[in-house]
């Protein structure tokens, strides 16, 4: 055989090699592709509440979801099913392609929600932040679609479906104190408060008619106002006597989770969740304190130059006491949020090649919900019928500080949590349904911190006091990571952690308060702010050396920002991957 001819056979055998491999990478992606989007799907006929808070287009809003043993037992069994499978699949052959996201975003989710079952968090969800029935039914009660008969049939069979959702709720609490799981009793005393001021609310202002203030039929507006007094308001009153006389005195005493069953396993499995990292309560809680310390030293050096002072403390106290400092009304905090997030809509697109489109607007809480409130930021439709909404308590204007506010508006809404969310929303086809919907709170939650920082940057900020705010904000954060881990692994009280908060923040107690008695009912959520806001910025400085006069800060949001909220491990895998094809 001829030279030519070996060459020849040769370059065909390879090219058959080549092409059976990007065969093999294809169907590997289409089968990954399957499988992200059934869990999408399956995941959101499974939590159909969430399918309206956050938007999807082509859901009918109309149900809650089923968190009976043996509905638990059969998504369990999914579960087991979906991550079996993706275990079978090499991901490395799906590097640089969309099927690469997914495989790692749905893995995450299932690895995190297997791990935390340990927690048997439904058996006690009595929490005035997230899980808690009555923050969700209000929630959805913002969301949900109206302005059509088919709409306004969706609410009012979702309405009429209230009374047996709480039904199921006392069904699992009740199965929790048999076997020994509960919520503080402080916790359930926050809750009943709630209820107390749900049901003393008239109708016109409760937080359920809401759906009927934003549609224009009179006999939907009077349906649901029938539903609300003759079916909803009675289940109620119903759970209000349930946690009263029978769940109360049995509550559990000491806050944090170690003393549930399994606690300290579900401690541990809900920090890999949440963040994405292996890391020991003793080692977050070690790096919360320098982190304060480090924090401290910087409003030491804000507080020297524009405020002649070294008493960083003595200044917060001053800041959030003063009246020259603090608002005047709930209508000035409003108006206040407002100017901040135009300022933010300017500059904008000078940091971001990617937008959002959808609007972000500043609404107060409900009133039910203020007082252990402080803000949070809720997603537009896909279908752009409405904006996102950054949610504000106004509560006790006088004691809120100005430097408070400007920070907060800018993690809730531009450049933070409003872009990132909003912008994976928006990415469509581009990426896979999955990164659209689910996020890592280690990122989305570290996004907004890192974004805290970055409106410093982007010149946003209207003063030294507000800076010093922001870097107050950050120490808060910081001081998670020393309360969250406290609390729930070394035997701190609710006292020991409020105590901590105000000692390097001075932030009003109140505030302090809603921060420590979210720890006990979402461990491990606290530690997702300055944990991923310290990755981003390490990421961040990685790509700054290494690109040097090249760096361009859009490029680099853009590229951290365009699919979606990955998991910590996920984005760092993928920035370092950038940054060495670039080079």
């Amino acid at each position: 055989m001829s030279r030519a001819a070996t060459v020849a056979g040769a370059l065909l055998v390879g090219a058959a090699c080549a092409a059976a491999q990007a065969s093999e990478r294809d169907s590997l992606a289409a089968r990954v592709r399957q499988l992200s989007d059934s869990y999408v799907t399956a995941y959101f006929e499974r939590h159909p509440d969430e399918a309206t808070l956050d938007g999807v287009a082509g859901f009918h809003h109309d149900r809650f979801p089923d968190e009976s043993p043996d509905a638990t037992a059969r998504w369990q069994a999914r579960e087991d099913a979906w991550l079996a499978d993706l275990r079978r699949i090499d991901r490395s052959a799906l590097v640089g392609r969309p099927e690469w996201i997914a495989y790692a975003i749905m893995r995450a989710s299932l690895e995190g929600s297997i791990a935390t079952r340990v927690c048997r968090y439904p058996l006690w969800n009595v929490s005035q932040a997230d899980g808690g029935w009555l923050p969700t039914v209000a929630a959805l009660a913002a969301a949900q679609p109206v302005g059509t008969e088919a709409r306004r049939a969706q609410v009012l069979v979702r309405w009429r479906a209230i009374p047996g959702y709480i039904a199921g709720q006392i069904a699992n609490q009740r199965e929790g104190l048999r076997l020994g799981y509960s919520a503080p009793q402080g916790n359930v005393r926050l809750v009943l408060a709630e209820l107390k001021t749900l049901l003393k609310t008239s109708r016109e202002r409760s937080p359920l008619f809401a759906p009927a203030l934003r549609d224009s039929s009179p006999a939907f507006r009077a349906e649901l106002g029938r539903i609300i007094e003759t079916d909803i308001t009675p289940a109620v009153r119903r759970y209000r006597d349930f946690l009263a006389k029978e769940y109360l005195p049995n509550a559990r005493k000491a806050i944090g989770v170690a003393a549930n069953p399994d606690g300290f396993a579900c401690y541990r499995a809900s920090i890999r969740a949440t963040t994405g990292l292996a890391l020991s309560p003793d080692s977050i809680h070690r790096l919360g304190r320098a982190a304060v310390a480090e924090l401290e030293a910087e409003m030491r050096a804000i507080a020297e130059r524009s405020f002649g002072t070294r008493d960083v403390s003595g200044l917060l106290k001053r800041m959030r006491s003063d009246r020259k400092y603090t608002f005047r009304s709930r209508d000035e905090m409003l108006a206040y949020a407002r100017t901040a997030l135009a300022r933010a809509k300017a500059g904008m697109p000078r940091w971001f090649g990617i937008v959002p489109r959808a609007d972000v607007v500043v609404e107060p809480y409900p009133a039910f919900q203020e007082r252990q409130s402080v803000g949070e930021w809720m997603a537009p439709a896909e279908d752009g019928s409405r904006p996102g909404r950054f949610l504000l308590s106004t509560y006790d204007p006088k004691h809120k500080s100005r430097g408070d506010l400007e920070p907060l508006t800018f993690h809730e809404t531009i450049p933070g949590h409003h872009l990132q969310g909003t912008i994976a929303l928006e990415r469509g086809a581009a990426i896979p349904a999955i990164a659209r919907y689910f996020w890592s709170p280690g990122f989305g939650e570290g996004w907004a911190e890192y974004a805290e920082q970055l409106a410093d940057e982007m010149g946003l900020y209207s003063s030294d006091t507000t800076r010093l705010g922001e870097l107050a904000d950050l120490t808060l954060s910081a001081t998670l990571l020393v309360t969250d881990t406290g609390i729930n692994a070394f035997n701190w009280t609710r006292d020991d952690g409020i105590d901590y908060i105000e000692a390097h923040t001075r932030v009003p107690r109140v505030r302090a308060e809603v921060a420590v008695d979210r720890c006990p009912v979402w461990p491990a959520q606290g530690l997702s702010y300055a944990l991923g806001r310290l990755e981003i910025r390490r990421l961040r400085a990685f790509a700054e050396q290494a690109f040097g006069p090249r760096f361009d800060i859009k490029t680099f949001h853009d590229h951290v920002l365009e699919d979606g909220a990955l998991p910590l491990p996920m984005l760092r895998e993928k920035i370092e991957r950038w940054i060495a094809g670039a080079r």
